[in-house]
């Protein structure tokens, strides 16, 4: 492959528009081309970013423009057939969160990307993350020992999006669990050594998204008509090592605040994502670390971090963080939350 990377785009709304914001500093990157349904999105973004090449058709584009990588940023439901498509057409594919709608729609994607030999990232930035890292280091070291339990918290007070489809189940796929709770999933699994999910429990609740509102918040006046999701989920995941992860996830819940942190419990000690700390004992006293420094800023963005990572792993074989395997586990705990709710029991994640 050259050493530049033409790049193209399957969906040109707001997250399409984060993914071009880091590129186009890039010289080894050339936004070549965008499709999406919506012409002013795409209209937006050329005039923005400088991209020629529009579609309302991805498949016209990928034949056409036959670009090296693809970022998928369409809403979820599409997924899997846009990278699909992109992988059938020899393209490397980023692909953003949640990898799919289903854990068999991941498998799909990973056998197409793997028949053409290209490669498949998902776009799980919180893993690049310095205070992610200062655990992960910390797990990987076995200062921790082993880790036990851990547990995720993505939680918004008042944050219903009053945009896009994020209350639609057909498009999305479900609500704060897989919208925002699987970044704060994705990110704990992945400090934790990325273990296998083997059961899986939850239960889920809608009481204020689907009637209209007259409070007072950030994202007034969704369309509560269309609200099919949930409200508020909450699970427990049992792994293979014998660890367990419990999540909380919330558009709308009666807390004090948001709330957007991990913690994990190992053995010889536990850690805190935000602030980040390590928690132990040491010399017959319990002790408290925390890191002097972190890197922080615009230049230690992790979604800046996620794109470059991305760019060397298509163009000079870097390593990803973020391989699509990790998706599928991932899909698969979302899953198991998911059917649970509905069974009314534990279900088995296979």
């Amino acid at each position: 492959m050259a050493k530049r990377l033409r790049y193209a785009f399957i969906g040109a709304g707001g997250i399409a528009g984060a993914h071009m914001r880091y590129l186009k500093d890039m010289d080894d990157v050339e936004m070549v081309a965008m499709a999406d349904i919506s012409k002013p999105a795409m209209e937006a973004k050329a005039e923005q970013f400088g991209i020629d090449g529009m579609y309302t058709d991805y498949g016209k584009m990928l034949s056409r423009v036959k670009p090296h990588a693809v970022s998928v940023c369409t809403p979820n439901a599409a997924h899997a057939k846009a990278s699909i498509a992109a992988s059938n057409a020899g393209a490397h594919v980023l692909v953003e969160k949640p990898m799919a709608m289903s854990a068999a729609e991941a498998r799909r994607m990973i056998t197409a990307a793997k028949k053409k030999r290209r490669k498949l990232v998902i776009g799980f930035q919180h893993r690049f993350d310095a205070r992610t890292t200062f655990i992960k280091d910390a797990v990987d070291s076995g200062h921790m020992g082993g880790v036990v339990y851990g547990r995720v918290q993505a939680l918004r007070r008042r944050g219903i999006p009053n945009w896009g489809v994020f209350g639609r189940k057909d498009l999305q796929g479900g609500g704060p669990l897989i919208d925002i709770g699987v970044h704060a999933l994705e990110m704990t699994h992945f400090a934790m050594g990325s273990p296998t999910p083997v059961a899986a429990s939850g239960s889920i609740f809608t009481y204020l998204g689907d009637r209209k509102s007259n409070v007072v918040s950030q994202w007034p006046n969704w369309d509560y008509k269309s609200y099919t999701v949930e409200d508020l989920a909450v699970g427990q995941i049992r792994f293979e090592n014998g660890a367990v992860l419990s999540i909380e996830a919330s558009f709308a819940a009666h807390i004090e605040k948001d709330v957007w942190n991990f913690t994990l419990m190992g053995e010889k000690a536990g850690a805190n994502w935000d602030p980040p700390g390590i928690f132990s004992d040491d010399g017959g006293y319990m002790m408290n670390a925390q890191p002097t420094w972190l890197p922080s800023g615009p230049a230690a963005s992790p979604f800046a971090a996620k794109m470059r990572n991305f760019v060397e792993h298509c163009l000079y074989d870097k390593p990803t963080l973020a391989p699509a395997e990790h998706g599928l586990m991932v899909q698969k705990m979302l899953d198991g939350i998911y059917a649970s709710a509905a069974k009314g029991a534990e279900v088995k994640i296979r």
